[in-house]
């Protein structure tokens, strides 16, 4: 195919979101609106989309980097307006220009591809996405002549009874040619607001007796846009779905769909099975045969295979091949948690990496620790990481024993096979194979030696 460039309009106030994020950057499963749009692009060939955006746009600049070029749209005229702002950035071998609204997250790169062929072999001016039956307001009635010629959009608001029972409509991905696009664009009348929009290009183009065409996508849901939070909503609905289904097929087993969410950026291995209520978001990645859930969130978090998570929150975390952890337990930002590790109920560990095979039973705090392989840690114990000024770190060497209800105030050092009495306050290091108890700890007294009495 000829050259191409993808424009993307985003600099649209979103004023019925109700909202101080731009509207393209409201997240649908986790990604932003346009970061899906742009994805489609690219999987469809095109180069680097250009980007209409707000004369304010340091969040959508931050959002997608070196990702997108931008064209700022100062005053916010319309979206004809906007794309004529782009003529002075195009590339000199564009011949063709696709044009797409920014928070259309369904929009595939088929259907793109798709659009993209139909206007080069039938040589039109405009070529336009359609569907029926949509089960959203809001969208343009396509109107055709008596040969069945596309003439003209209208658009909701503005359509008679008659038109608003015309099934097909328009879904906002838009192809033209170059040298004509430009005149047609400059023709075009303001509506009563000064705006200028590209639905009246059909018309213009039928006017001329030019050429334009069509591409129905069977799907309704691709071309289904975000204009306010319900329509925010029923987006993530469908994403869901979308997303259940794939995993499902993929060999993940969900006991509940309905009451899973996956988020678009997880990966999940086969023979994993999520329980109900459970959230994997982010960029979480799970291993095969794993169980997780019910009740459990897993954030940005790497859970290698064969993992078992019971009603906790894993948030930025590792856990290494056959962890398992809960109920009720809470894995904060930082942590690396080693092979066969096991954490129970009611345990919070925070920025702390624990070595393989270490038993943590229940009702304790590790913060700022490194936690050597096969180190057993007692109910109830502390590591004090803040003295009021800075967070402090706990280290306990391989194989120690950490005795219930143990206050370790940081920084302290545990040595190899040492071991803490129940409810010691331990101030400072402890040597390998020392024993210590008491407030403050210190070292276990040595018995003395029992003589026999010589006759």
């Amino acid at each position: 195919m000829s050259a191409w460039q993808a424009v993307i309009l985003a600099a649209g106030a979103g004023t019925r979101m109700r909202s101080t994020t731009p509207k393209v950057l409201h997240n649908v499963c986790g990604v932003p609106l346009i970061n899906y749009v742009v994805s489609a692009l690219t999987n469809a060939g095109l180069r680097t989309p250009i980007v209409v955006v707000p004369s304010q746009a340091e969040a959508l600049y931050a959002c997608l980097g070196d990702a997108a070029d931008f064209v700022v749209q100062e005053t916010p005229l319309g979206t004809g307006h906007a794309l004529a702002g782009v003529q002075e950035s195009l590339e000199a071998d564009t011949k063709n220009v696709l044009v797409i609204n920014g928070d259309c997250p369904f929009v595939s790169s088929d259907s793109i591809n798709r659009l993209m062929e139909c206007h080069e072999e039938s040589q039109s001016q405009m070529s336009l996405m359609t569907a029926e039956d949509i089960d959203q307001e809001g969208f343009g009635r396509i109107i055709r002549d008596s040969f069945g010629k596309m003439s003209e959009i209208v658009e909701e608001f503005d359509a008679t009874p008659e038109q608003l029972g015309i099934k097909e409509v328009n879904g906002g991905v838009y192809a033209f040619q170059i040298p004509s696009l430009w005149p047609h664009l400059a023709s075009l009348k303001p509506s009563s607001k000064g705006e200028i929009y590209l639905t009246d290009m059909v018309a213009c183009v039928y006017q001329a007796k030019g050429i334009t065409s069509t591409v129905h996508v069977s799907d309704p849901h691709d071309i289904l846009g975000v204009n306010t939070r319900v329509d925010l909503a029923r987006a993530e609905a469908v994403m869901q779905n979308r997303i259940r289904h794939r995993v499902m097929v993929d060999g993940v087993t969900l006991i509940d769909p309905s009451t899973t969410y996956i988020d678009s950026g997880v990966r999940i291995g086969k023979d994993t099975v999520l329980y109900p209520n459970t959230h994997v978001i982010g960029t979480s990645i799970i291993g095969e045969n794993c169980e997780i859930g019910p009740n459990t969130v897993v954030r940005n978090s790497v859970v290698e295979q064969g993992c078992k998570i019971v009603s906790s929150m894993i948030d930025g975390t590792t856990l290494g091949v056959g962890v398992d952890v809960g109920p009720f337990s809470n894995l904060r930002l930082g942590c690396h948690i080693g092979e066969g590790t096991h954490i129970g109920n009611y345990v919070e560990i925070k920025e702390s990496v624990l070595g393989s095979d270490v038993k943590i039973g229940h009702f304790s705090y590790i913060g700022d620790a490194d936690i050597g392989r096969k180190v057993n840690i007692g109910a109830g114990t502390v590591t004090a990481n803040y003295d009021g000024y800075s967070k402090n770190l706990t280290t306990i060497e391989e194989s120690a024993f950490i005795g219930s209800d143990t206050m370790l105030v940081a920084p302290v050092h545990i040595g190899k096979n040492a071991t803490t009495g129940a409810g010691s306050v331990v101030t400072k290091d402890v040597a390998a194979g020392e024993t210590v108890m008491g407030v403050p700890a210190k070292p276990e007294p040595r018995k003395p030696s029992i003589r026999t009495k010589q006759t």
